[in-house]
């Protein structure tokens, strides 16, 4: 009976928890659909007094809305695709190969992530400007092809695959590249698809690196562009509400897609390393 109750109350005390992360998130999407005097009143109120989708329609007017949001989808896809396949491969070799220097490479990899992200700022900086890559899409891509902590996670569960799969594979003619393609990424999907729930979120959410290296509107990202609604003198918050609500669709769709796995390839590393 004790540990019904107290698992009650836990659970109680997870779901208030849980309403008070979304009120602010529910708010904002019940202002993106209020005026801006209505949403600047000194009374506010939680729903609209009066519906309005005058934010949305005028949304991609006030700025490029479309362009960014398809900059930062195109961006985000495809710095997750490759540090998916870089952190598996990686992870495999470094789990399977037995070579010289193995331990001192892991040892270094590790060691990346122990360094602030904001110190290498002013490195990659310098390095992007003096190879001619500023204000293109190589800047962005290029310095993340490489994950520490996706190596680290895709090696601890490729060491939970047993060794006698990959020789009996070897036996039947299969070479490498076969193994990894059919063996070892399906095999660790689950892992994968936590990876890149992770590196979506970061890429999709970043927001100092392509504001250093980005100059053209063209090929901004979303989360510089959401500044726009910010003038000097005053700020369009149901402008911004509506297109804040709007960017963080893919994410949820991400993480409502990949749920599951994401929490099993979190689990299962944890478990194996």
């Amino acid at each position: 009976m004790k540990v019904k109750v107290s698992k009650f109350i836990l659970n109680m005390a997870l779901l208030l928890l849980g309403i008070l992360t979304l009120i602010p998130f529910i708010w904002m999407f019940f202002s993106s659909f209020k005026s801006n005097a209505e949403i600047k009143s000194l009374y506010q109120t939680f729903l609209p007094k009066e519906f309005t989708l005058e934010n949305y329609i005028t949304m991609n007017d006030n700025f490029n809305f479309v362009r960014f949001f398809g900059n930062s989808l195109f961006l985000s896809i495809t710095v997750t695709f490759i540090i998916s396949c870089t952190s598996t491969i990686a992870g495999f070799v470094l789990s399977k190969y037995q070579f010289k220097g193995r331990n001192l490479i892991f040892s270094f990899i590790m060691g990346t992530m122990m360094i602030p992200w904001a110190v290498t700022i002013i490195p990659k900086y310098s390095i992007i400007r003096s190879i001619g890559w500023m204000d293109s899409y190589a800047a962005i891509i290029v310095p993340v092809l490489f994950s520490g902590f996706g190596i680290f996670m895709l090696r601890q569960y490729c060491m939970g695959i047993p060794d006698e799969l990959l020789e009996a594979a070897r036996i039947d003619g299969a070479n490498e590249f076969y193994i990894v393609g059919n063996i070892v990424f399906p095999l660790c999907r689950n892992a994968i698809s936590s990876i890149a729930i992770f590196q979506f979120l970061w890429m999709w959410e970043d927001y100092l690196w392509p504001f250093i290296v980005i100059n053209s509107e063209e090929k901004q990202v979303l989360a510089v562009g959401l500044k726009m609604f910010s003038g000097r003198f005053s700020t369009n918050y149901g402008g911004l509400f509506a297109a804040t609500a709007v960017s963080i669709i893919p994410v949820i769709a991400v993480y409502l897609i990949f749920q599951n796995r994401f929490v099993d390839g979190i689990t299962a590393s944890a478990v194996k390393g």
